[in-house]
């Protein structure tokens, strides 16, 4: 789920902010690419990621004797994109921008997203 509906009440100031932390915190995909290039085998696409479980899964099967690695090449966008979903959620809780009621609709969708 987008967290447009709720960085739309959000005001100029909070924008702001939650764009300042998400700088620093978001994953490049070209470097999650060549790491997939160079490391893609034992996972390290994955570490970065954030992926940790997956990662050494990885590690021990050696990206699937290849199969895995190469499915993750068209996976690594989108997990990128989810991850960075998630982390602008916990964000927006985190600083306790946006008012009470866009804190528990965020709240609600965290745990959600984790389940």
């Amino acid at each position: 789920m987008s967290n447009m509906h709720l960085k739309k009440n959000l005001s100029h100031q909070d924008l702001m902010i939650l764009e300042s932390e998400m700088d620093k915190h978001k994953k490049s995909k070209p470097v999650a690419f060549v790491l997939w290039l160079f490391t893609g085998g034992i996972g390290g696409h994955r570490y970065y990621m954030g992926d940790i479980g997956y990662a050494i899964a990885m590690t021990l099967t050696l990206g699937g004797l290849g199969f895995w690695a190469l499915i993750d090449l068209f996976f690594i966008s989108g997990r990128i994109d989810k991850k960075s979903e998630i982390k602008e959620r916990e964000l927006i809780v985190n600083l306790g921008v946006g008012g009470k009621e866009v804190q528990e609709q965020a709240k609600q969708e965290l745990v959600v997203e984790q389940n």
